[in-house]
């Protein structure tokens, strides 16, 4: 209580004056820190580590504790004692923007914001900067967006936690393979301190004790050496049985690297003791070979004609998650044909009434997420995905729509799609098939899937596929193409044409059975077979 009642009394102090670091460092510990004998301790140690002649500055930094405190709402403050910096952090909903206030002890820089790279989707490691949309020098307020950011999902724009001015762009328009955290851009307080960080670069100071790091493994370069001696005292008369006389003679290594290359022993001469071949044998060798190797090499690469196309973020996190699906994931698969006569009589009648009332026609995919969706409610282990400990059953049934477009596969949801109507259906995947196509996703429409419907048939004639699941989703239906097909009548010796489709269920075998995939196949087709039952 006293701790809070003293950040309350100073935190106007704290935002206001940078002077407040530049008062003795023991003494700002023990004014935040009342009370406590770990605090008094952290005290304590860093007097000694500033009265001790013999410790440089640098190591001062490294075993200096860090006190952190709340200053406010969302607001985390760390005060390091040996570098008298404040740090502060804030968290949007949905997103973290990544921000640290430094103030300079040498008064060489005012107080400004260091702004990073935010997190703003769970599988981002790194984006790309679109474009700014302020530039230097110009004054922003909460709320105003910043720039533009390229996740691994969409363009989402990026909005200015505080009032100030953007005094350094430090990462420009087009800027790509930004880590999530690395500095983007550097905002102030006073218009009269943008000129000072015309010139600013992004503070080192936290990868100060990494070079120390290295300064341990020289020790086992030398354990190798003093091993590696010990191999030719091994006997190597083990093996009598070849001729001593056509027997050639080379170290272990020279033996791997010849190895490697495909390089026959009997065509190097060696000239190590008693004609044994070493490591400078092969090395030669390869040297002499190599002289020829390049002119054939440059006529192979004039032979073929390619473009190297750079790969979309987006493509990038798909191609890995999908690898990461295939490896840890046991799939397998389940294929049903369901008569689709009914579903496209309904749809035609549907429409009819959607094209009176002006809303958006239906396709035979929304029929099928539709469907799909009712079925996952009747069957909600489907609705579930794995984890080490536990399989978590989700009461939203969230389905997932795969959208094509130039920079890869989006895969945006339907919220609720059990509880809606056909035709919020339809519009909703409409919106959202566009906004893939624009590139301008936010998290909330692609966040959140529990299932995932992937359609080839209806836009490409895809006749059946197997789909890959989505993790952490267990299941995926690949819907393919509606053909006429000639089936058996209702009498003997009678048939007829039907419009069947072929559907395959994608399941992860740890969550899903494959009875309880079937059962999932029967309750879809029902739903496919006698659409009507979807609009009870």
């Amino acid at each position: 209580m006293t701790y809070a009642i003293h950040l309350l009394r100073h935190s106007n102090k704290i935002r206001s004056s940078s002077n407040l670091i530049r008062h003795d460092s023991s003494s700002l510990v023990r004014w935040f820190s009342n009370g406590t004998r770990e605090r008094r301790n952290i005290s304590e140690s860093f007097n000694r580590c500033k009265s001790s002649s013999a410790v440089s500055n640098n190591s001062c930094r490294a075993v200096s504790p860090t006190v952190s405190f709340v200053n406010a709402p969302g607001t985390a403050i760390a005060l390091c004692p040996s570098t008298a910096s404040m740090h502060f952090m804030r968290s949007s909903s949905g997103s973290q923007v990544l921000s640290r206030r430094g103030f300079s002890s040498a008064s060489d820089l005012p107080p400004h914001q260091e702004i990073g790279m935010p997190s703003l989707s769970p599988t981002m490691t790194e984006g790309n900067i679109a474009r700014w949309l302020k530039k230097e020098g110009e004054k922003v307020s909460p709320g105003e967006v910043l720039c533009e950011v390229e996740t691994d999902k969409a363009t989402v724009e990026m909005e200015c936690m505080e009032e100030g001015y953007l005094a350094k762009i430090l990462r420009g328009d087009g800027a790509n393979g930004i880590k999530v955290g690395e500095v983007i851009a550097i905002t102030v307080e006073e218009e009269d301190d943008i000129t000072k960080f015309k010139d600013y670069q992004p503070s080192t100071s936290d990868a100060t004790p990494s070079p120390k790091a290295p300064a341990s493994p020289p020790p086992p370069p030398k354990e190798e050496v003093a091993e590696k001696p010990v191999t030719p005292s091994e006997p190597k008369v083990s093996k009598p049985s070849a001729p001593l006389a056509d027997r050639i003679f080379a170290s272990p290594l020279a033996r791997k690297i010849a190895e490697d290359h495909n390089i026959p022993l009997s065509n190097i001469k060696g000239t190590g003791p008693e004609g044994r071949i070493v490591k400078a044998d092969i090395d030669d060798y390869l040297a002499s070979r190599g002289k020829e190797a390049p002119a054939a090499a440059s006529k192979a690469d004039t032979s073929i004609d390619y473009a190297d196309i750079p790969v979309a973020q987006i493509r990038k996190v798909t191609a890995s998650r999908l690898l990461l699906s295939k490896q840890t994931i046991p799939h397998y698969y389940l294929t049903v044909d369901t008569c689709v006569d009914k579903l496209m009589e309904l749809r035609s009648k549907l429409n009819s009434l959607q094209e009176a009332s002006g809303g958006k026609k239906l396709s035979v995919n929304d029929l099928v997420i539709k469907a799909a969706a009712l079925a996952l409610r009747k069957v909600p282990q489907c609705n579930s995905s794995w984890t080490n400990d536990y399989i978590r059953q989700y009461h939203n049934v969230n389905i997932g729509v795969a959208v094509q477009t130039d920079k890869g596969l989006y895969v945006p949801v339907v919220k609720d799609a059990d509880k809606k109507g056909l035709s919020t259906i339809a519009e909703e995947v409409k919106n959202l098939a566009q906004k893939a196509k624009d590139n301008s996703l936010k998290p909330q429409d692609y966040e959140g899937g529990t299932f995932t419907v992937s359609n080839l048939g209806g836009p490409f004639g895809i006749k059946q596929f197997c789909a890959i699941i989505n993790p952490p989703q267990s299941a995926i239906l690949a819907v393919g193409s509606a053909e006429r097909r000639v089936v058996p009548g209702s009498g003997q010796d009678q048939y007829k044409f039907s419009s069947m489709m072929s559907v395959t269920l994608s399941c992860d075998h740890r969550v899903i059975d494959g009875a309880i995939g079937a059962e999932w196949l029967k309750a879809f087709k029902g739903y496919i077979e006698n659409p009507e039952s979807m609009l009870l």
